[in-house]
C-alpha cells in the first residue's frame, strides 16, 4: 500500500475513528470509571473495592466493573477457592490509560477554582442579560 492510499484509508476512517473515540470517553469519563480505574492500579477484592469509594452503590460499582472488563480496562480474575475469590486489576491498556490521565486529573485539579468562577460569571451574566431581554420585550 502506497503512502497516498494510508493516508486516503485513514481520512476515510476518520468518522468511523470519531464515533468510537467518543464510545470510549463516555465510558471513561463515567461518574465513577475515573475513580475506579485509580482504584484497581493494584489487585483489589470487590468488597475492599466498594469500601474505598464512598458513596458508590453495588450496582453501580458492578456496572462499572463490567463496563471495564468489557472494554479490555480491567482484568477480573476469579480464585477457585471456596467462597470464590475475585480480584480486580487494571489491564495493560487499562494501566496505559491511567498514565495518560494522571496529566489531565492534575490539570484539572489546578484549574477547577477558575472553571469553577467562569461558570459563575457566566451564569451571572446570563441571568442578568435573560432579564435585560424579558424587560425590553415587555417594554415594547
Amino acid at each position: 500500500m502506497t503512502t497516498q492510499e494510508v493516508v486516503s484509508v485513514q481520512q476515510a476512517d476518520i468518522p468511523a475513528a470519531a464515533a468510537s473515540m467518543a464510545s470510549v470517553l463516555s465510558q471513561v469519563g463515567g461518574k465513577w470509571s475515573l475513580r475506579v480505574l485509580d482504584a484497581v492500579r493494584s489487585p483489589i477484592r470487590f468488597t475492599q473495592l466498594e469500601r474505598s469509594l464512598d458513596g458508590v452503590s453495588r450496582r453501580m460499582l458492578t456496572l462499572t466493573l463490567r463496563g471495564l472488563e468489557r472494554d479490555g480496562l480491567v482484568v477480573r480474575t476469579v480464585y477457585p477457592t471456596v467462597p470464590p475469590k475475585v480480584e480486580y486489576c487494571l489491564s495493560e491498556i487499562g494501566r496505559d490509560l491511567h498514565e495518560s490521565l494522571v496529566p489531565l486529573t492534575d490539570w484539572a485539579i489546578r484549574h477547577w477554582e477558575a472553571m469553577a468562577s467562569a461558570r459563575s460569571a457566566y451564569e451571572s451574566r446570563a441571568t442578568h442579560e435573560d432579564r435585560s431581554a424579558y424587560e425590553s420585550r415587555d417594554a415594547a
